[in-house]
């Protein structure tokens, strides 16, 4: 008789996922994403332009709509572009202090991932996976990963 076995418990709750799919949870989600998007934009001091192609190339006209009344649904995209984001502002101020938190994302950068642009320009030029991989990076550094 061969003996059985078998993975050790974590002791650790598992992640429950977001289904983004779900609109019910879009819904619960959309306005508390924008309002840390937007605190996000101030505290990075991004210019409008920036803030907008950070969205997925949001018109002028919709992003001030947005400012002014984030009540609304997100669609999967921009939530998830937001939360990557979100992440990325957290993992800073984890990594640092608050003024070089907000400051990093203008600052050019030698890692090579963004081969001496700024963060910010390898996320407005790279879009969604440029936004992953910095997130991705951050969380490294911060041993989340």
């Amino acid at each position: 008789m061969h003996p059985t076995y078998a993975y050790p418990k974590s002791r650790f709750e598992p992640t429950v996922l977001v289904d983004l799919n779900a609109k019910a949870e879009r819904e619960r989600l959309s306005k508390s994403a924008l309002k840390g998007f937007f605190r996000l934009v101030a505290a990075w001091n991004l210019r409008d332009d920036d803030a907008r192609e950070l969205l997925g190339g949001l018109s002028s006209s919709a992003y001030y709509e947005w400012k002014k009344n984030p009540e609304r649904v997100l669609e999967v995209d921009r939530i998830t572009r937001i939360s990557y984001l979100l992440g990325i502002y957290k993992a800073l101020h984890i990594l640092y202090g608050d003024k070089l938190a907000d400051e990093w994302v203008s600052l050019p950068n030698t890692n090579q991932i963004f081969g001496g642009r700024t963060p910010l320009a390898h996320m407005l030029g790279g879009g969604l996976l440029a936004m992953q991989t910095t997130r991705q990076l951050l969380d490294a550094r911060r041993g989340g990963l």
